[in-house]
C-alpha cells in the first residue's frame, strides 16, 4: 500500500499534473501551498498537458485508465486538446508482447495454438486497460477476435482498490462527503471492475445482450464462440464497423447522424426499461457503426464486461422522475425522491422542489448542444447538500452510462433534442407497465407460480391460522407471566415497607427516653418536621 501510494505521488510529480489544476478556483491557502511546493522545481517539459495526463493514467494502471476513458467522453467539461489525448486511452494502451499472448492462450485453452486456430495474428488489433485483442481465424474459415486478459493485472488492481478504500474511509470522516457513501460506491465499483477479469461473465453478458436485440435494426452484438472461451480468453465474431467516434468516416459514407444519435438514445432506454439489462461501459471505444445501410444505421456493441440492472422499484422511480422532469413538475420530482428514500423523510417537498427548479429550469427544452449534464449534476449535488441527499450506489453505473450517452450524442449530432426523443418512449413504457397490458403480462408471468401454489392454499391458510392462534396463546402466557411478576414485585414492596416500619418503631422504642427529653426542649415547628420525616421514612 505504501509503495503504491509513493508510486502515485512519483507519477504525479514526474508528469507535473499539478499544472492542470485551476489554481484560481482553489482556496487561498491551498493556492499558496502549491506555489511554494517543491513540485515547481521539476521541469514540465515539452509535452502538452493532455499528453502528460494520458501518460500518467497509463502508468498508473487499469483503474486510472478507466477513469480517463470516462473523462474522454466529456468534451464539454475538458479542453479540446485534453479530450483528444484521453480518447487514445480507449484502444491505444501499450500492448504486452505477442509471444506472451500466445502462451496465455495455449495455457487457457490447454491445446497448441495451431490446433485451436487456423491462423493467429501475433500483433494486437487493440489494447485496452485490462485486456487486448488479437485477430484470428478458425479452422471453419470464420474470422474471429481473441480477447486476452493482461498478465498479473489482478494484483495491481487489488493494490489500487485497497488505496481507494483507504481514501474512501478518510472521506467518511468529512460530513460533506459522508452523504456520498464513498465506501459503498467503491465496493460497487470493485465488484463491477473485477467482473471484467472473468471473461466467462463477459461472454454470458454478450450472449444475453445479443438475445435481447435478436434481429433488431438498432443493435448488433457479435456471436461468442463458447468452445474457445475460458476465464482469461474469449473468442467472438470479428466485426468490421466504423468506430462511432470517427465522425469523418461516418460522414464520408453518408451516415444519417441524426437518426444514429436518436437510435443511440432509444437503445439506452430500451436496455434500461424494457430489458433491465444495460451495457454500462458505453465509451466510444466499445461502440461501432455497421457499414451497411448508412441511411438506416445500426450500432455494434462490444466489450460487455460491465452491465447493470435495477430493481423494479428503482425502474419505476427513475421513469417517473424523468417524466416529471420532462413535464417540469418539480414537486413530483421532490415527492418521488422523498418517497423512494433518496432524501430524508423530514424534507419539505415544496422547498426541495423550488431548489430543483432553480437548477433544472434553465436547461429543459433546449438542444443537446446547449445542455451540460455535468453542470446540471454539479448543481444538483450542491442542492443535495442542503437536503442531505445520499448517493444511491445501485444507480452509480446508470449515472456513468448516462454521461457516456451524453458524450456520444454530442459527438454525433449536437442538435439532438434528448427530451423529445426520450419522453415518448418513457410514456409508452409507463403505460405498458401500469396499464391493462402490463397487468395482463404480469399475470401471465406469474401464472405458473400461482397455479403451482393454488392447490396448497387451504393448507397454507390452515398453517397461517394455526400460527396466529399459537402466537395468541404465547402472548396470553406472556401476559399471565408478566402479571405474576408484577404481583410478586408488589408483594415485595409491601413486605419492604412493613420491615422498615417495624425497624423504625423498634428504634423509637429503644430510644424513647432520650427522645422525650429532646422533644421537651424543642419548639413545635421542629417537632412537626421531625414527625413528618418519620412518616415519610415509614412510607418509603
Amino acid at each position: 500500500m505504501g509503495l503504491r501510494l509513493l508510486r502515485i505521488i512519483w507519477v504525479i510529480t514526474r508528469y507535473r499534473l499539478d499544472t492542470l489544476l485551476p489554481l484560481q478556483r482553489l482556496p487561498w491557502w491551498l493556492r499558496l501551498a502549491f506555489l511554494l511546493s517543491p513540485l515547481r522545481l521539476v521541469p514540465v517539459g515539452r509535452r502538452t498537458g493532455g499528453e502528460r495526463l494520458r501518460l500518467a493514467l497509463e502508468s498508473l494502471g487499469p483503474i486510472f485508465v478507466k477513469f480517463g476513458q470516462l473523462l474522454s467522453t466529456r468534451r464539454d467539461l475538458l479542453p479540446e486538446e485534453v479530450a483528444d489525448e484521453l480518447r487514445r486511452l480507449q484502444d491505444q494502451v501499450p500492448p504486452f508482447p505477442g509471444e506472451e499472448a500466445k502462451a496465455l492462450v495455449e495455457a487457457e485453452l490447454r491445446m497448441p495454438l495451431d490446433v485451436a486456430f487456423a491462423h493467429f495474428e501475433p500483433e494486437s488489433l487493440a489494447s485496452a486497460s485490462i485486456a487486448q485483442v488479437h485477430a484470428a481465424r478458425l479452422h471453419s474459415g470464420e474470422d474471429v477476435v481473441v480477447k486476452i486478459i493482461r498478465p498479473a493485472i489482478d494484483r495491481v488492481m487489488r493494490q489500487d482498490m485497497a488505496l481507494m478504500y483507504r481514501v474512501a474511509g478518510l472521506l467518511t470522516l468529512l460530513p460533506e462527503a459522508r452523504r456520498l457513501r464513498p465506501v459503498e460506491v467503491v465496493r460497487d465499483y470493485e465488484a463491477t471492475l473485477f467482473d471484467e477479469l472473468d471473461l466467462h461473465k463477459e461472454a454470458a453478458n454478450t450472449s444475453q445482450l445479443k438475445r435481447n436485440f435478436k434481429d433488431s435494426p438498432l443493435l448488433h452484438v457479435p456471436t461468442v464462440h463458447w468452445s474457445h472461451t475460458r476465464r482469461r480468453v474469449m473468442v467472438q465474431e470479428r466485426i468490421h464497423g466504423i468506430p462511432v467516434a470517427d465522425i469523418a468516416a461516418l460522414r464520408a459514407q453518408g451516415t444519417d447522424l441524426k437518426r444514429l444519435a436518436e437510435r443511440g438514445v432509444e437503445i439506452f432506454f430500451t436496455q434500461v426499461f424494457r430489458d433491465n439489462f444495460f451495457h454500462a461501459d458505453m465509451h466510444p471505444g466499445n461502440i461501432f457503426v455497421a457499414r451497411e445501410h448508412p441511411h438506416d444505421p445500426q450500432y455494434i456493441a462490444i466489450d460487455c464486461g460491465i452491465v447493470g440492472s435495477l430493481t423494479r422499484e428503482d425502474q419505476d422511480y427513475l421513469a417517473r422522475n424523468l417524466l416529471a422532469f420532462f413535464r417540469q413538475d418539480y414537486y413530483e420530482v421532490a415527492a418521488l425522491h422523498i418517497e423512494s428514500g433518496w432524501v430524508g423523510e423530514d424534507t419539505r417537498a415544496n422547498e426541495f422542489a423550488a431548489a430543483i427548479r432553480t437548477v433544472c429550469e434553465p436547461i429543459l427544452e433546449k438542444p443537446l448542444k446547449d445542455i451540460s449534464f455535468g453542470q446540471v449534476l454539479l448543481g444538483l449535488f450542491q442542492t443535495a447538500r442542503r437536503f442531505n441527499m445520499e448517493v444511491q450506489p445501485q444507480l452509480v453505473l446508470l449515472q456513468k452510462t448516462l454521461l457516456n450517452i451524453e458524450g456520444l450524442g454530442r459527438q454525433l449530432y449536437p442538435d439532438l433534442d434528448l427530451w423529445s426523443t426520450a419522453k415518448p418512449y418513457l410514456e409508452r413504457w409507463m403505460h405498458e407497465r401500469a396499464g391493462a397490458v402490463g397487468l395482463w403480462e404480469s399475470l401471465k408471468r406469474q401464472a405458473p407460480e400461482l397455479s403451482r401454489q393454488l392447490p396448497e392454499l387451504p393448507s397454507v391458510a390452515h398453517q397461517a391460522l394455526s400460527r396466529i392462534e399459537h402466537e395468541h396463546r404465547q402472548r396470553r402466557r406472556q401476559a399471565q407471566a408478566l402479571g405474576g411478576i408484577q404481583q410478586q414485585l408488589g408483594e415485595s414492596r409491601r413486605s419492604g415497607r412493613r420491615l422498615r416500619l417495624g425497624l423504625l418503631l423498634a428504634g423509637v422504642a429503644l430510644a424513647w427516653q432520650p427522645l422525650t427529653d429532646w422533644a421537651a426542649s424543642q419548639p413545635w415547628p421542629v417537632l412537626l418536621l421531625a414527625g413528618l420525616g418519620l412518616v415519610l421514612l415509614a412510607w418509603q
